[in-house]
């Protein structure tokens, strides 16, 4: 049996560098509350990451950190995913167009595809991939996908809201994370 080589992918794409300035004032206190909730994961001892979903008028709807140690290392429990899990079971797609999830980091491509398939309306991210896979390196409980959300949901049929990475925002977010990975170069 011979193999092919692997073929290396990339998708050009601009990354959308955002600022505070360009969110409602309503959403600011939204991704402070992400932060805490990737600190409250940590805590539980969990992977730093979390988000909220919230309605048009900024009402957090759910709040959910990952949950991959506490869910017997669980791949899947990811904060996005498992939010998206039960936002799904709680409201129709036609309400899920019509709401947000704030998010600590760009979503990977599992995440996306639960915004994408659950007609999600609209994400707010505060930190860039690039940025966290620094501070992952090759640690075997997050391999970092290099595989932008835009990208991912470029790739469907039907057109989502992006806002992200938060500049601003993104050492906060980045903070949760102090000593918490172990990669072999660190």
């Amino acid at each position: 049996m011979s193999y092919m080589p692997k073929k290396k992918f990339e998708v050009e794409y601009e990354e959308q560098v955002c600022s505070l300035s360009d969110l409602k004032e309503y959403e600011i206190p939204l991704l402070h509350r992400v932060i805490e909730i990737c600190r409250e994961a940590r805590e539980s001892g969990n992977n730093p990451f979390g988000c909220l979903l919230a309605d048009a008028d900024g009402n957090i709807l759910m709040e959910q950190g990952n949950e991959e140690t506490s869910r017997g290392g669980d791949c899947t429990a990811h904060a996005e995913a498992l939010l998206m899990r039960k936002a799904s079971q709680a409201y129709s797609k036609d309400e899920m167009a019509k709401l947000t999830m704030y998010s600590c980091a760009e979503p990977c491509a599992m995440c996306a595809g639960s915004m994408y398939w659950g007609n999600l309306g609209r994400l707010v991210y505060i930190g860039r991939e690039s940025e966290l896979k620094k501070a992952t390196g090759d640690d075997s409980r997050n391999p970092t996908l290099n595989l932008p959300v835009r990208v991912v949901f470029a790739s469907g049929q039907k057109s989502m809201g992006i806002i992200g990475p938060i500049l601003e925002l993104e050492p906060e977010f980045m903070k949760c994370h102090d000593g918490f990975w172990n990669p072999s170069d660190k």
